[in-house]
């Protein structure tokens, strides 16, 4: 319990200092244990013994993830799937204006659903959106990329 109020916490600010440095030590322990699967080991309040946590690594790996974000000082929040946003969350996520995402609504480039007058965007569907846009963009600089060098 003490995480998820801490988490929810660090989700409306800034990382502090002392929080940044506690991040990037435990992502170096963390990483340094990559080989396989982490072992961990925690002492839980009022508990004298450590238990062992272990790691898959794909739960490293998004941990790392997380802990690089806040050791670098960026506030980070974190979406579950399944849940729906309002327009101006979506355009915060994707970096646009709330106006240009509605017109990626309206033009169907983006699936979303009514809940009354409002717009609502499954987080899902914004992160594919975003993934398809990201791998589009990478391709135009590519292609871009192979021009220029035609032209030397």
């Amino acid at each position: 319990m003490a995480i998820s109020a801490h988490v929810s916490e660090i989700g409306g600010r800034l990382p502090s200092e002392q929080e940044m440095a506690a991040a990037n030590q435990l992502r170096r322990i963390i990483a340094a244990q990559m080989e396989g699967d982490a072992k961990l080991r925690v002492v839980e309040d009022g508990k004298k013994q450590p238990s062992e946590i272990v790691l898959t690594p794909a739960l490293s790996r998004l941990l790392l993830g997380l802990l690089r974000h806040i050791g670098s000082g960026d506030a980070v929040t974190l979406v579950p799937l399944h849940r729906m946003m309002t327009t101006q969350q979506a355009a915060d996520i994707l970096n646009v204006s709330r106006p240009f995402l509605v017109s990626l609504l309206e033009k169907g480039e983006l699936a979303y659903s009514m809940v009354g007058r409002h717009r609502r965007i499954k987080a899902e569907d914004l992160f594919a959106y975003q993934l398809s846009r990201d791998e589009r963009r990478s391709r135009a600089l590519a292609d871009l990329a192979e021009l220029d060098r035609d032209l030397i």
